[in-house]
């Protein structure tokens, strides 16, 4: 529950502060980044290897917020978009780093936020997903088509 208070626009306003000009925008870049050490130290050890997308049974209950964080968090946006630049290209990079750790769920997380952004950034999610599949090509054959829908942008 915290964690979705964190994140959630709907819940807090705790990260607003993402979308807000009138935070310095290398103190958003610092935030997005920092959220790669909290997936490493929080979640990466106390997820399961459950799949959220499939709804697999017995789940941690961290695994669903682990899943929807790059979908929930407010780290688009802005007035100008060619402002956020520097913000997107860090959640990117974030993304890419937590799709290279050794957790099922940390790695669709990334996946499920990449699908989300491929739209946006098309090239850049292709060639995350695409370095993904090739180094893990021996992983849980769901979570590689999920990698092949994220790449075109079919994610729930």
């Amino acid at each position: 529950m915290g964690l979705n208070y964190l994140i959630s626009p709907g819940l807090g306003e705790h990260m607003l502060c993402l979308d807000d000009p009138s935070v310095p925008l290398t103190t958003q870049v610092r935030c997005v980044r920092s959220c790669e050490a909290m997936f490493r130290q929080l979640l990466l050890p106390r997820c399961s290897s459950h799949l959220s997308h499939r709804d697999e049974p017995g789940a941690s209950p961290l695994n669903l917020v682990c899943y929807m964080w790059w979908d929930i968090m407010p780290v688009y946006g802005g007035p100008h978009p060619e402002d956020r630049h520097a913000l997107h290209q860090a959640a990117l990079e974030t993304m890419g780093a937590i799709l290279q750790m050794n957790s099922v769920a940390c790695q669709e997380s990334a996946l499920h936020g990449l699908g989300h952004w491929r739209s946006a950034f098309p090239e850049q999610v292709e060639d995350l997903v695409d370095a993904f599949i090739r180094s893990h090509a021996n992983t849980r054959p769901e979570l590689l088509a999920y990698a092949r829908s994220a790449s075109c942008g079919c994610v729930l």
